[in-house]
């Protein structure tokens, strides 16, 4: 599985009520730099704070009580979980989210279908760098209390949910979801948080749900709704579990690879669930950053591309504007198997090799362009002007340029040179197409 690092293209912002504080809020998304990640800047008595939003920030889990929150330096962020939602769902990786008011504002509703709308006005880039992401390589659990929640391995990112309530609007409910951009924003984005009616007057004497009204939040009373409302899913309250889910397992601070099952779970249970992640699992397969965080390694490379030994002729990307341009290196080594054969004592590179690893460079700019590249592959259809210009030799490192001159549905046209320091030794236009495996 690969993920691209992602931010907002422009700031964009909003104001609301905090739903808990029930005080106003400013919230501004601000693009951010590759391998900056999602972290909230706040003011404080000495200037703005940069408090991550990773798990080592967010508070006990005892203490988390219908709201994930953060703390660093004295500064506290309330209720967190819609706005990581909303990021993490439609694949941004690094943002600046700028918060004044101490909690994100709702406008609408309380879900995650504002600041995914955010999102969508400020518009999302691609910033052409692999992210590092969580592979979950044996299943792990964690119980507390009634809760339950697990994680085994998975091609994707699934997220599944089950729940139980005494009010027969409610009972039981349970979903599951593969989780990518176009299904969160359609079927986990808008279900909105809820309240048993008898637990409301319970929060607000705890400080909590201050901000909440039969506007913005779905409030149920012995099987009915309060005040005419109605569900925009028949389940939008297990759907709403999985948003907050989703919201939690953000503070890993990565995407997650694998199928996580929670049961009668909670903040606590999912906050604690992460903190478990990230203590026992970040250690595990981390294909970036590489030693050069603005490099795709080898590792990355293959998470793309289906080549192996002997016929994976790339071994490094060191530049990619998805869809208009990559720049990839090939090491060429005396070792490489083609030599013995081409040709004896005088070994040179076969030009058919030297089109073939710029083709492979070309099919990693294609292939990150695909929303879910498992199971696809690259075929050439055409090439056309090839020409060699100086012999490629053992010792030599080749420098491969791709500019993508026509991109039409699986189809596109590439313009590709082959470099060895300043020296032009290869240049061809290339004609390929994108088909499943």
């Amino acid at each position: 599985m690969l993920w691209l690092q992602r931010t907002v293209e422009t700031e964009v912002s909003i104001e609301g009520i905090g739903l808990h504080s029930g005080a106003q809020a400013r919230m501004t998304f601000q693009p951010a730099a590759p391998n900056t990640g999602l972290v909230f800047v706040v003011p404080g008595p000495d200037g703005d704070v940069r408090i991550p939003a990773l798990v080592e920030y967010a508070v006990a889990a005892a203490d988390l009580v219908r709201a994930t929150t953060l703390v660093d330096q004295g500064i506290t962020v309330h209720t967190v979980e819609h706005v990581l939602a909303a990021l993490y769902g439609m694949g941004v990786t690094n943002c600046l989210i700028r918060l004044e008011g101490g909690e994100p504002p709702v406008t609408g509703c309380a879900s995650s279908l504002p600041y995914v709308e955010m999102i969508d006005r400020a518009g999302v880039r691609d910033q052409g760098l692999p992210n590092s992401y969580h592979k979950i390589t044996r299943p792990v659990t964690l119980k507390l209390g009634e809760a339950e929640v697990t994680a085994s391995p998975a091609d994707g990112f699934r997220v599944s949910f089950e729940i139980a309530y005494e009010d027969t609007l409610i009972g039981s409910q349970e979903a599951s979801f593969e989780v990518r951009p176009s299904v969160f924003r359609r079927e986990i984005a808008p279900a909105r948080t809820f309240a048993l009616l008898r637990d409301v007057q319970g929060l607000r004497e705890q400080g909590l749900a201050l901000g909440g009204s039969l506007e913005n939040a779905l409030v149920f009373n012995e099987g009915r709704l309060e005040g005419g409302q109605t569900l925009r899913f028949p389940d939008e309250c297990v759907r709403h579990k999985i948003l907050d889910l989703l919201g939690d397992l953000a503070l890993l601070g990565m995407p997650l690879q694998g199928h996580v099952h929670a049961k009668l779970s909670g903040h606590a249970a999912n906050v604690e669930f992460t903190r478990m992640l990230a203590r026992t699992e970040r250690k595990m397969p981390r294909i970036y950053p590489p030693r050069e965080p603005r490099h795709w390694d080898i590792a990355s490379i293959m998470e793309i591309m289906p080549h192996r030994y002997p016929f994976l002729l790339v071994d490094r990307i060191t530049e990619l504007v998805p869809g208009k341009r990559v720049v990839g290196i090939k090491n060429v080594s005396i070792n490489e198997p083609f030599f013995q054969g081409h040709f004896p004592g005088h070994p040179i590179m076969p030009g058919v090799l030297i089109i073939e690893a710029m083709a492979q460079v070309g099919g990693v700019l294609l292939l990150s362009s695909v929303e879910d590249p498992r199971g696809k592959l690259v075929y050439f259809s055409g090439i056309d002007a090839a020409r060699f210009r100086q012999s490629v030799l053992p010792g030599d490192q080749l420098r491969f340029e791709l500019e993508l001159l026509k991109l039409r549905g699986p189809l596109c046209k590439m313009r590709g040179t082959g470099w060895v320091g300043d020296t032009l030794v290869a240049e061809a236009d290339l004609m390929s197409t994108i088909v499943d495996a």
